[in-house]
């Protein structure tokens, strides 16, 4: 398999997805407070409201937001470790 810029994004993408899919449901399904502390402390960062620019003849409207907690890190780093010893 030939390694490139692109394949390590998609090993990051979804580890980050599958990562942030499993915080989410261990938040909604775990019984305990002090597992849903930890693991549903959530970092937002991005444009939050987003920003719009009405210029009469086109509306402009920009903005994104990362959800972002500890499972969707690990996620991203086991992406990078499959990615290097494939």
């Amino acid at each position: 398999m030939k390694k490139s810029g692109w394949t390590l994004l998609g090993f990051i993408f979804i580890g980050g997805l599958l990562g942030g899919l499993l915080g989410e449901v261990l938040t909604v399904f775990s019984p305990s407070e002090p597992i849903q502390t930890i693991f549903a402390k959530v970092l937002s960062p991005g444009i939050d409201p987003p920003l719009t620019v009405n210029l009469i003849l086109i509306k402009v409207t920009l903005g994104f937001l990362f959800k972002i907690n500890l499972l969707t890190i690990l996620g991203i780093l086991l992406g990078i470790y499959l990615y290097k010893n494939i």
